[in-house]
């Protein structure tokens, strides 16, 4: 008979080699969830013609972040918001607050929001804030203030939330977003466009306890979330489909990243029932994945950041912007008002503008791209057909719009040259970034060629370790 001690000489090693190798094919995660739901009557985002505040909500806007831990200590926190957009200022502020209180490096840090248009506005920039009268200023200044509060909260309480955990990549498809760009007579109109460009992929992040528990998902479409425009606070199809999948999974974090949907809408559209109809099919989806193999991805983690400078094309003149300044269209008006002011303060309109452009690769299996700006599906096409591998030897790859700096519509070159809202006529919308007018057809190339070189760093980081 073999003695106890001769036993345990024996098993314990291989209990602690066992563990070992366990723990070592373990992250560690953390999630967090906090409400931004105005406490009460708010003006709206998304929307020019609206006229009044808000008027109540159909349920609350969240914000909400997923931390990741490597086996090697790196670390990469995705933040996601029920919100308009992610402007510049508040992206700045979060990456300064989170390296010095959590030392998390600018590249370790992803924001996206769903950009419903039935959240609070957000004006962080003298642009944004030109001309509101007293009441509405102070109020988007106090939110933009508890805004910038709460997202340095989620963080810190998904990086103390940190467990070990198993991370794995699926995928399924959903298909109410079509394209929105219309050939006519006078140009592309927006209006729903059956020949046009769509991605219809739900990529899924999915999150198991080391026993196999489902903890949070993180999952994407590519589709403006714009099916409602009424005055009650709503996180629309993005929020029903989050809602959805946390009430039949109690416990769950679901986190939404939205795609390459700017030129994308939700078909058909207008009321409250179409949009909890769209975020059912969207969490169904998520479920669908969820069923299917899901390819698992060992905890190691590389991000880069970089800047891709685009250019605009010729700047109005004075005497130009002083016509504009006398049209009969109310929005072309204060545009053209803006940027005289900018003209006689800074001497120039903009030229060039700097936008974040984000790699993560998770190992050898996954690649996440994170584009600013309100980006076109081509974006997405594009990418994932020049970073994937024909045989499905390669990583699989996501792309989401809308992350880190949502500053302007960001059309390719097909849909610039073509002309159109999002090719340059939405500018004058947009205050958060003052811009005069399109970008060059250079705009395509110089964000495609970020990504790639971004790509080829963190590959060649890679094979040297």
């Amino acid at each position: 008979m073999i003695s106890l001690f001769r036993l345990l000489t024996f098993c314990l090693p291989l209990f602690l080699t066992t563990s070992g190798m366990a723990e070592r094919e373990l992250w560690k995660v953390g999630v967090s969830s906090e409400t931004v739901t105005p406490n009460g009557p708010m003006w709206m985002a998304g929307y020019a013609g609206r006229t009044r505040p808000s008027e109540g909500k159909t349920h609350d806007l969240f914000v909400k972040a997923l931390a990741l831990q490597s086996a090697d200590g790196t670390r990469m926190v995705f933040v996601t918001s029920d919100l308009i957009s992610v402007p510049r200022p508040i992206r700045d502020t979060l990456e300064k607050q989170v390296a010095e209180k959590f030392g998390l490096s600018p590249d370790e840090l992803m924001i996206n929001c769903s950009h419903t248009h039935c959240g609070p506005e957000i004006r962080t920039t003298r642009w944004a804030l030109d001309g509101l009268p007293p009441e509405r200023l102070q109020a988007a200044t106090e939110y933009a203030e508890f805004l910038q509060r709460t997202l340095l909260k989620v963080v810190g309480d998904a990086l103390v939330d940190s467990s070990p955990a198993k991370v794995s990549y699926c995928r399924a498809r959903c298909g109410f977003a079509m394209n929105r760009r219309t050939p006519s007579p006078t140009g592309f109109r927006n209006f729903p466009n059956p020949d046009g460009p769509v991605d219809h992929d739900v990529p899924v992040l999915r999150i198991d306890t080391p026993k196999g528990k489902l903890r949070a998902v993180m999952f994407g479409y590519a589709c403006h979330n714009t099916t409602l425009g009424f005055y009650k606070f709503c996180g629309d199809y993005a929020g029903f489909a989050q809602q959805y999948l946390e009430n039949a999974h109690p416990g769950v974090t679901a986190l939404f990243v939205l795609g390459c949907g700017g030129d994308q809408n939700p078909y058909p559209r207008r009321t409250l029932s179409l949009a909890r109809q769209h975020g059912r099919s969207l969490s169904n989806a998520v479920e669908t994945a969820l069923e299917t193999d899901a390819k698992p991805l060992p905890p190691a983690i590389k991000s880069a950041i970089g800047m891709a400078t685009v250019d605009y094309q010729r700047p109005p003149s004075r005497d130009t912007l002083l016509q504009l300044a006398r049209s009969t269209n109310k929005y072309e008006r204060i545009h053209a008002e803006r940027l005289l002011k900018q003209l006689d303060t800074e001497g120039h309109l903009r030229q060039q503008y700097d936008c974040p452009v984000q790699v993560i690769r998770f190992g050898t299996n996954l690649t996440l791209i994170a584009l600013p700006g309100e980006t076109v599906v081509d974006y997405s096409l594009r990418l994932k057909n020049e970073l994937s591998i024909g045989d499905g030897s390669g990583p699989s790859v996501w792309v989401a719009g809308y992350s880190n700096d949502v500053f302007a519509y960001v059309p390719s070159r097909r849909v610039l040259l073509e002309g159109g809202y999002e090719a340059g006529g939405a500018m004058r919308y947009m205050t958060t970034v003052l811009q005069h007018g399109p970008f060059t057809p250079t705009v395509e190339e110089r964000i495609v060629s970020k990504v790639h070189e971004l790509n080829r760093k963190l590959v060649s980081k890679s094979s040297v370790r």
